[in-house]
């Protein structure tokens, strides 16, 4: 982390979790995503990691409370979120080791996959009969690359997306995918000594610009096209990603 100017470090720690936030606020997701986008982009992966756990715990658990279905959904998802549960566990391993160039590496080429696939990709349906089997292979794949990136979207969200799913349902499922993974996460990287003290108090004062950024969102989304944001919004974290990679490889 930047302890040589503790000042810039922490507007640099608010402005990201103001503006992911808003984010959020406006598309119902994306807090984390651009969180380890940014601060991935300026700390190692590891620090900024620790830095999203609280605020990504708050604001996905009241996404995650807001919905009408919370019993039904983890009786459908169980098998998924135990194999994000056991992923993440083993991808901490990974990052816990402060291989920050080939994390920087895979975040970017995450950040890139999502973005591309999000605006370009047409949209799937997973047929009934597959689902048993495609959860926790998800799940699986979703909990490891969440614990080596800090990035819990891919492949996630296009599945959970693909299950034609209720919008509120979406939201809650989502929510319920993304606690899970924080949970996990912050598990992971405490059972090797990566998190400490000092990150999860700066992490608990993040809670603060994300909540006032997510307010703010939902005041914006009344304003513009959350489609057209989302849009911009996707287009951004593109080009963050192939910054990041960019700067892996040369």
């Amino acid at each position: 982390m930047m302890n040589d100017n503790p000042i810039l470090t922490l507007l640099i720690i608010t402005a990201t979790f103001l503006a992911a936030g808003i984010v959020k606020g406006v598309t119902g997701m994306g807090l984390p995503t651009l969180a380890m986008g940014v601060l991935g982009a300026l700390l190692s992966p590891l620090a900024a990691a620790g830095l999203l756990l609280v605020p990504s715990f708050v604001t996905n658990v009241w996404q995650l409370l807001a919905g009408p279905r919370f019993a039904g959904l983890v009786r459908r998802l169980w098998a998924m979120m135990l194999a994000i549960l056991l992923g993440t566990l083993i991808g901490t391993a990974f990052l816990a080791q402060g291989r920050g160039d080939v994390s920087t590496l895979a975040l970017g080429a995450l950040l890139i996959a999502y973005a591309a696939y999000t605006l370009l990709g047409r949209p799937l349906r997973v047929p009934s009969g597959m689902e048993p089997v495609l959860s926790p292979l998800v799940g699986l794949v979703t909990g490891l690359l969440a614990g080596a990136t800090g990035v819990f979207v891919i492949p996630a969200v296009p599945y959970l997306q693909a299950l034609g799913l209720e919008k509120d349902d979406l939201v809650q499922a989502l929510g319920l995918s993304f606690t899970v993974s924080t949970l996990a996460l912050a598990a992971g990287l405490g059972l090797h000594g990566a998190f400490p003290a000092s990150d999860l108090l700066l992490s608990g004062l993040a809670v603060l610009p994300a909540l006032a950024g997510m307010a703010l969102g939902q005041l914006i989304r009344r304003r513009i096209s959350p489609a057209r944001f989302r849009r911009w919004f996707l287009v951004c974290l593109l080009l963050l990603g192939a910054e990041m990679l960019s700067r892996s490889l040369w």
